[in-house]
C-alpha cells in the first residue's frame, strides 16, 4: 500500500557502470505534495506556513506588553522572591507554549507516501502495466471493506496518491497528501493535524489557554493593588493602567477561542474521535470501533510512542526522467492515454483544455494506416476528402502517423465530426473534378 524505501543502485550486469550520482534528489526536493521544507528537509510545514508567523505575533506581543507594564510593577509590590516568580512563569509559559507550537507546525503529521503505481486489481489476469503516476484504464474498486475490532469499515481509494487509504485517513486537499489519523488542517498552525503531531497541538492549545487564564488572572490581581494602594474606585483604578484593560479585553476574547478547542478536544479524545470523524460520521447513530473507553483513550494520545515518519525526506532518490512517449501499434503516442477524471480528494472538476495536448491529443489511439477513431477503430474518408487533407509525413521506420494537430483540423475540440466547411469543401473538389472527367470523355468520344 505504502511506497517503500527508495531503491539501492548498483551497476548492472552488461557493465552499464554505477548510477550517475548527479541525477539523485533528496526526497523533499522531488515531493509531489505542497508541503514546505526547511533545513534540508528536517522541518515540514504546511503550504500556508506564514500563518505560523502571525499565531507567534499574537502569542508574543500581548506577553511582552504585559511583563513590561504588569509584572515588572508587580514585581516591585511583593516580598522576596514572589514577584519575580510572576515574571518567571510567563517567561516559561510562553516558551513551552512556542516550542509545542513548532513541535505541532514543523514535523510529519503521518503522510502516507503516494504510490509510484496503482495497486493490482484483485481477480484480474493480463497485463495491467501503464507508466508511472497513471491509473489502469480498468476502474478500481472506490472502497474496500476491512474489519476494525469486529467492525466493518469502508476505506477510499484516493486517485491521487493511488493508493486505498488505511483506516481513519483522508486526504488534504490543502497539503495535498494522505494523512494517517486526519484530524484537520489547522490553519493558525499551518499544518495539517494527523497521528504523530495531534498530541503536540492539543497541548499547544491547552498551554494557550493557561496563559491567557494567568494573564487575565494579573491583570485584575494588578488593578485591585492600585484600588487598594491609593484608594481609588476599580474604574479610576483601571485608568490608571490603560495596558492592563487591553490585555483584559484581548485575554477575555483569546480564552474563548482556545479554550473551546481545548473543551472540544478533551470530548474528542474521551471517545477516541478525531474532528473529521465527528463532523462526518456521528459515532452517536453508530458503533465507534476505535473507542476504549476514557482512560484507554487518553492513553492512547497521550501514553504512547509516536510512530516513526513513513518518509525519509532527506533520502536520495533517482530524479525522475521525462515522460517518455511509447510505442502503440507502430505509433508513439502519450503514455498519458487516457481521458481526465474528476479528482475526487482535491475537489477538482475535468479541464478539458487545461494543456495543449492533454484530452483532446490523447484520447484516440493512433494507427499506421493513416486514419484516427476515438475509441481505436479506423475513420473511412472517401477518397475526395482525402484528396484535399494535408499529407502525412512519413516517419524514419515506415509510415509516418497522423499528426495530432493535422488530424483534428476540420473538427471541434472534444469532438471527431468533421466540421461542415471541409465537407463542403469536398463535396465541391468531387464536383470539379467529375465534370472534369466528363469533358474529358465528351472530347475523346468526338475525336
Amino acid at each position: 500500500m505504502n511506497v517503500g524505501p527508495p531503491p539501492s543502485f548498483r551497476a548492472s550486469d552488461s557493465g552499464a557502470g554505477a548510477v550517475d550520482k548527479s541525477v539523485l534528489v533528496r526526497t523533499f526536493q522531488a515531493w509531489k505534495g505542497s508541503n514546505i521544507f526547511c533545513l534540508q528537509g528536517r522541518l515540514v510545514f504546511g503550504p500556508d506556513v506564514r500563518s505560523l508567523f502571525f499565531t507567534i505575533f499574537l502569542i508574543v506581543v500581548p506577553v511582552v506588553v504585559f511583563c513590561i507594564f504588569v509584572a515588572r510593577k508587580l514585581m516591585d509590590d511583593f516580598p522576596h522572591d514572589s514577584g519575580i516568580s510572576i515574571m518567571v512563569v510567563i517567561v516559561a509559559l510562553t516558551l513551552f507554549d512556542l516550542i509545542l507550537l513548532l513541535l505541532t507546525s514543523g514535523r510529519d503529521p503521518g503522510i502516507i507516501a503516494r504510490n509510484a503505481n496503482p495497486p493490482e486489481l484483485e481477480g484480474y489476469e493480463g497485463s495491467t502495466e501503464v507508466g508511472p503516476g497513471q491509473t489502469p484504464q480498468l476502474r478500481l474498486p472506490r472502497t474496500r471493506d476491512v474489519i476494525v475490532n469486529g467492525i466493518t469499515v469502508k476505506i477510499k481509494y484516493c486517485d491521487t496518491c493511488m493508493l486505498y487509504r488505511p483506516p481513519r485517513c483522508s486526504h488534504c486537499s490543502i497539503c495535498n497528501n494522505c494523512v494517517e489519523k486526519f484530524d484537520h488542517h489547522c490553519p493558525w498552525v499551518g499544518q495539517c493535524i494527523g497521528l504523530r503531531n495531534y498530541r503536540f497541538f492539543f497541548m499547544f492549545v491547552f498551554s494557550s489557554t493557561v496563559l491567557c487564564l494567568y494573564v487575565h488572572a494579573f491583570c485584575w490581581v494588578y488593578i485591585k493593588r492600585i484600588m487598594n494602594g491609593e484608594g481609588l474606585s476599580i474604574w479610576k483604578a483601571m485608568a490608571k493602567t490603560p495596558a492592563s484593560i487591553v490585555l483584559l479585553v484581548y485575554s477575555f476574547i483569546s480564552v474563548w477561542f482556545v479554550g473551546g478547542l481545548t473543551v472540544f478536544h478533551t470530548y474528542l479524545i474521551s471517545t477516541n474521535q478525531s474532528t473529521y470523524e465527528n463532523f462526518r460520521y456521528r459515532y452517536e447513530q453508530r458503533d465507534n470501533p476505535y473507542n476504549k473507553g476514557v482512560i484507554e483513550n487518553f492513553m492512547e494520545v497521550f501514553c504512547t510512542s509516536i510512530p516513526p515518519s513513513k518518509n525519509n525526506f532527506r533520502a536520495k532518490i533517482p530524479k525522475e526522467p521525462a515522460i517518455q512517449s511509447r510505442r502503440i501499434t507502430g505509433g508513439y503516442v502519450s503514455p498519458s492515454l487516457r481521458k481526465p477524471v474528476t479528482d475526487i480528494e482535491m475537489g477538482r472538476k475535468p479541464v478539458w483544455d487545461e494543456a495543449v495536448g492533454d484530452a483532446d491529443d490523447h484520447e484516440e489511439i493512433v494507427r499506421n494506416d493513416n486514419s484516427l477513431d476515438k475509441h481505436g477503430g479506423s475513420v473511412e474518408l472517401s477518397p475526395d476528402l482525402s484528396r484535399i487533407l494535408p499529407p502525412e509525413p512519413e516517419s524514419t521506420e515506415g509510415r509516418g502517423i497522423s499528426h495530432p494537430r493535422r488530424s483534428s483540423w476540420g473538427r471541434k475540440s472534444g469532438s471527431w465530426d468533421i466540421s461542415p466547411e471541409v465537407i463542403a469543401a469536398a463535396v465541391g473538389e468531387s464536383k470539379r473534378n467529375d465534370n472534369l472527367a466528363n469533358e474529358i470523355n465528351s472530347r475523346a468520344n468526338c475525336k
